[in-house]
């Protein structure tokens, strides 16, 4: 007789078996879970602007509800919103592209998903620069591919070099993806770091490219982004350029991301998504098109604003014995090295054996919420996002000071 626990199991299927939970995601449940319990918790571990959404955007919003725009849309986004997508290509980063080279889904992740399930087949291998995003490999995994790991280090800013890229492409390598200004590091790519990448690309014309640019617009001390389309026109035949309005603008909670590519595709991603979402949420369409045809000026305004709060906690983290932070170059996060801890021992005798371990113990006793570098892909290292206000960021560094200096060996 089969137990009912292990039917259970058995009915689960084995790529899901395989597949981690979003790290981030589960640090955010626990946060909340600790809070409602009545703890006090600081929590830098989301990826989420303490930002409201603009004024303008909202109103467009509400207007479209007044106006009875609740109904079903085109699959993959109106006619309006790809209109406003190919004009923010155009404007912002030189590249054409008609509607019909456009898609829109339900968050960024929604048309990385789509892709990958659009184009791999078993085994296929993915190449991901690590530290990475942390759901990169899992999707990968769930469509059938082979995440492909390419680790970096602070020597290189946590870029990939040419050389590492070239070493790493099979006969089986279907997708480089190319995350810049880079969660968790905030690394960002110059033109001439995209221009070795992509001419070891033009070697290899089987390998697309995911070039992830959500975080485009917040980056600072006059650093200049492009992206890889851009830069290397003779690789936009197999560059989908993704990006989305959850960062920049605000509009986490709205869920648009969108996408250029060919047309062959963008086709086979719509095709995906009829079978899956369907049409993104009409209000957030509207939203979305009024963020990207409205004024931009705000955008400069509030990466300052990230700025001075990247320049603080850098200063506090490396003021702190044994803890070392790289100045980065764009997004909203800083990716420390606490190597130089591992080892110690709190008051209770407990041995701080990993960055997992260094996390769970700092929400434990600083009450500060963090995400651990091994959900990144690399050991010894931890996330923190300064997308707080800059009270809480002070109140942090105190307290994460006052707890490692606890620690001894």
């Amino acid at each position: 007789m089969i137990e009912k626990g292990v039917l259970q199991i058995a009915f689960i299927s084995k790529t899901t078996g395989q597949i981690k939970p979003s790290a981030t995601i589960a640090l955010s449940t626990r946060t909340a879970e600790l809070k409602k319990n009545g703890k006090d918790i600081i929590s830098l571990g989301a990826g989420e602007p303490d930002f409201d959404t603009p004024d303008h955007i909202k109103q467009a919003a509400i207007k479209a509800i007044e106006e009875g725009q609740t109904k079903y849309t085109v699959v993959d986004g109106t006619y309006e919103l790809k209109q406003a997508i190919c004009a923010k290509f155009k404007r912002d980063n030189n590249l054409d592209f008609l509607p019909e080279n456009i898609t829109v889904s339900n968050g960024g992740k929604q048309i990385i998903f789509n892709a990958l399930m659009a184009t791999l087949d078993q085994g296929d291998e993915v190449i991901i620069p690590a530290p990475y995003w942390v759901s990169y490999p899992d999707m990968v995994t769930l469509c059938g591919g082979s995440p492909i790991i390419a680790e970096t280090s602070e020597d290189t800013n946590f870029k990939l070099t040419p050389e590492k890229l070239e070493s790493l492409i099979t006969p089986r390598t279907k997708w480089l993806f190319l995350n810049s200004p880079s969660n968790p590091s905030g690394c960002a790519y110059s033109y001439d770091e995209i221009k070795s990448l992509a001419k070891i690309l033009l070697k290899y014309p089987n390998v697309w490219v995911l070039s992830d640019d959500i975080y485009e617009h917040i980056i600072f001390d006059d650093f200049k982004f492009t992206t890889i389309a851009d830069a290397e026109p003779e690789l936009k035949g197999r560059v989908l350029t993704m990006n989305g309005v959850s960062k920049a603008y605000a509009m986490t909670g709205w869920r648009i991301g969108y996408a250029g590519a060919p047309k062959i595709l963008i086709d086979a991603m719509r095709k995906i998504q009829s079978q899956s979402t369907s049409n993104p949420c009409s209000i957030s369409q509207a939203a979305a098109t009024s963020a990207l045809k409205g004024d931009q000026k705000f955008l400069k305004t509030r990466a300052e604003s990230f700025k001075k709060r990247r320049d603080y906690v850098v200063q506090k983290l490396n003021e702190i014995e044994d803890i070392s932070c790289l100045n980065p170059e764009g997004g909203f996060y800083v990716f420390p090295n606490c190597s130089g801890i591992l080892g110690k021992k709190t008051q209770s005798g407990q041995i701080i054996k990993n960055d997992l371990e260094l996390c769970e113990y700092l929400l434990e006793d600083a009450g500060i919420c963090l995400v651990y570098g091994q959900a990144f892909g690399l050991k010894g290292y931890f996330r923190i996002s300064y997308a707080s206000s800059m009270g809480s960021l002070i109140m942090a560094c105190e307290k994460i000071k006052k707890s490692i200096d606890k620690l001894e060996f």
